[in-house]
C-alpha cells in the first residue's frame, strides 16, 4: 500500500501545485492592464459633471449639423476644404473667438463626444412625446395639428477618438486634449480670437494697424467698426467697399475690401502725406479663407431666379442697363399679345343726348 500510495501522493501534490500556480500569470496580466485601464464608471461620471455647461471659446470653425469635427492624436478632421463645404451647405455653428457652451458630454467605448450649443441633431420637446386620448382619438399637446415638431439644430459637436478604449483621465486631461479646438483660459472674446491668428496679425491688432490681406473681422478687432462706408467700382468695373476711419485734421485711413479681404490701404497722415499699400502683407491659409472664397464663387449662368424676363440682377458687376421712360417695366408673358384698350380717346366717342337715353345718330 505504501508503495502504491507514494506515487498517488506525489501526483496529488503536483496537481495541487498546478492549481495554485495557474492563476498567477492571469493575476500578473490583470495588474498590467490595471495600469492602463479603461475609464471607470465613477471617473466617467466625474468627467461628465466637470465639462457639462462649461463656457469656452472656439479656436476653429464648427460647421452646423450632425457631422461636426473629430480629433485624434492632435489631428483635426475633416480638412479645411471639407469644412468650408459643410459651412456653405449648413452654416456656422461657431467661428474662431465665439463663445460656446458644452451642452452634453457622452463617453463611449472608444471616444468622448462633446456637443456645443445644443448639438447638431434635432431634438423634440418633452411634451411632444405625450398623447392625450379624446373622443376615441389622440392628440399631441403642442403638436399644432401635425405641424413640424422638431426644433432646428444650430449647434455642432467634437469627437475625441482613441485607439482601443477611453483611458482613465480627469477633466483637466480632457481639456488638454481639446486645446486645438477650445480655449478654456481666455477671459474675453477678443483675447480668444487673437490667439487663433498668426503672430504678425496679433501684433497689428494690438497696435490698431491694418494689413493688406486681413479680413473684415480682423479689421474690426484692430480699428473698431467703421463710422463711414462707401461702395463703388474701380477702374476695371470691380465692386469694392471702402471703410473710412478718422477725419481731418487727424489721420484718415481708407481701407478697401474686394470681396472679404483688404486689397488696398490708403493713409492720409496729419502732415499731408499720402501712403498707399496694395501688396499683400499677410497670408491667411485657414478654414475661414476657404469659407470666404466659397461664398464669393460666381453663381452659374443657369441658376434659378425669381426675376421676370428682362429684369437685371443688382449684384452684376457690369454696367447697369437703363430703360426708356416709355418702356413697359412689366412685359407680357412670352407668347401672349399685349392687352388692347377698348376705351376710346376722350372726346372722340358718341355723346349722350340731354336727358339720357341711347345716343342718337351722328
Amino acid at each position: 500500500m505504501s508503495a502504491v500510495g507514494a506515487p498517488m501522493n506525489r501526483a496529488f501534490c503536483s496537481l495541487l501545485a498546478t492549481a495554485f500556480l495557474l492563476p498567477l500569470p492571469l493575476l500578473a496580466g490583470d495588474t498590467k492592464s490595471a495600469d492602463s485601464s479603461a475609464m471607470t464608471p465613477q471617473t466617467r461620471l466625474a468627467v461628465i459633471r466637470d465639462l457639462t455647461a462649461e463656457r469656452v471659446f472656439a479656436r476653429t470653425i464648427f460647421p452646423r449639423g450632425e457631422k461636426g469635427l473629430e480629433l485624434k492624436d492632435g489631428k483635426l478632421t475633416p480638412d479645411s476644404q471639407d469644412v468650408a463645404k459643410l459651412v456653405t451647405e449648413h452654416g456656422f455653428a461657431a467661428k474662431p473667438g465665439d463663445r460656446v457652451v458644452i451642452t452634453n458630454v457622452i463617453v463611449k467605448e472608444k471616444s468622448i463626444v462633446l456637443e456645443i450649443n445644443g448639438g447638431g441633431k434635432k431634438h423634440e420637446k418633452w411634451y411632444q412625446h405625450v398623447s392625450v386620448g379624446m373622443g376615441g382619438g389622440s392628440i399631441t399637446p403642442g403638436g399644432n395639428g401635425g405641424a413640424q415638431k422638431s426644433l432646428g439644430a444650430t449647434g455642432s459637436m467634437i469627437t475625441l477618438e482613441f485607439d482601443k478604449y477611453v483611458p482613465e483621465m480627469t477633466g483637466g486631461d480632457v481639456r488638454a486634449l481639446l486645446a486645438p479646438v477650445f480655449d478654456f483660459k481666455a477671459l474675453t472674446q477678443a483675447e480668444a480670437y487673437e490667439r487663433t491668428l498668426p503672430p504678425k496679425v496679433q501684433d497689428a491688432i494690438k497696435n490698431h494697424r491694418v494689413l493688406v490681406g486681413m479680413d473684415r473681422d480682423m479689421v474690426v478687432y484692430a480699428k473698431g467698426r467703421a463710422p463711414q462706408k462707401i461702395r463703388d467700382k474701380d477702374e476695371n468695373g470691380v465692386d469694392y467697399e471702402e471703410w473710412i476711419y478718422g477725419s481731418p485734421p487727424e489721420e484718415v485711413d481708407f481701407v478697401r475690401f474686394t470681396g472679404p479681404f483688404v486689397t488696398r490701404l490708403e493713409i492720409m497722415t496729419v502732415d499731408g502725406q499720402k501712403i498707399v499699400r496694395t501688396k499683400k502683407e499677410v497670408e491667411l491659409d485657414s478654414q475661414e479663407t476657404e469659407v470666404a472664397q466659397k461664398k464669393d464663387e460666381p453663381k452659374p449662368a443657369n441658376a434659378p431666379t425669381l426675376r421676370r424676363p428682362g429684369e437685371v440682377d443688382d449684384s452684376q458687376t457690369g454696367p447697369p442697363i437703363t430703360r426708356s421712360p416709355s418702356s413697359n417695366p412689366y412685359p407680357s408673358p412670352v407668347g401672349t399679345n399685349p392687352p388692347i384698350s377698348t376705351m376710346p380717346p376722350i372726346g372722340t366717342g358718341p355723346t349722350m343726348p340731354p336727358g339720357g337715353g341711347p345716343p342718337g345718330p351722328n
